[in-house]
């Protein structure tokens, strides 16, 4: 595949991910954030197994970059979703 080609589906895949995200509505914001997390979980476990596998300077770079990127989107996301449940819950000393 040519750079441009890979360029091109990369910047439809934007857009296609900004459209679907926006048109969910916000009571489905929270399982959404839920699902998410689970694979983001997933990708986490991928980028630790490519990392084991790697054999050059570049791969390890790159995996160790994959690691820590997945990293921060699953706690990221973890956090959100705890923010979010915190919405829902009653006002005062209620818990």
């Amino acid at each position: 595949m040519t750079t441009m080609a890979i360029l091109t589906i990369f910047v439809l895949s934007v857009f296609v991910g900004f459209e679907v995200v926006s048109k969910v509505s916000t009571t489905l914001h929270t399982p959404l954030m839920s699902g998410a997390n689970a694979i983001h979980g997933i990708i986490l476990v991928g980028a630790i197994l490519v990392a084991d596998k790697s054999t050059s300077t570049l791969e390890t770079t790159l995996a160790i970059a994959a690691v820590v990127l997945a990293t921060i989107n699953m706690v990221g996301g973890f956090v959100v979703t705890d923010r979010m449940l915190e919405m829902f819950k009653g006002k005062g000393g209620k818990k």
